[in-house]
């Protein structure tokens, strides 16, 4: 149950860092409306974070926590943000997608 609250974590992480993206992008209120997002998002983030480490190791937990983030970050910047795709950032991608994985496997 851990893993799964770990993983709804990562993607409050992701949520954010997008509506940090939205909060350079906007004025005025809708910035506020963004900046709130980015409130609620990285609080309920944390707060999972917190309890998924009540069982899983702190480095594991963070490891993975932290790789969720970033690669849902970069997927949402090219989605969303248009960020530059180049067949480097996939491949990096692909490899912290996998020591991800590797992390959970291993762990006890």
């Amino acid at each position: 149950m851990n893993w799964i609250i770990l993983i709804i974590a990562g993607l409050f992480e992701v949520g954010f860092t997008a509506c940090l993206g939205k909060v350079k992008e906007t004025a005025g209120n809708e910035m506020y409306f963004w900046f709130g997002g980015f409130l609620a998002c990285l609080t309920i983030s944390m707060l999972l974070l917190i309890k998924a480490t009540e069982t899983l190791p702190i480095g594991t937990a963070y490891a993975v926590w932290t790789g969720i983030g970033a690669v849902g970050t970069v997927l949402m910047g090219i989605l969303v943000f248009k960020d530059p795709v180049s067949f480097s950032r996939i491949f990096f991608i692909c490899t912290l997608i996998g020591s991800v994985i590797g992390l959970k496997a291993v762990s006890h």
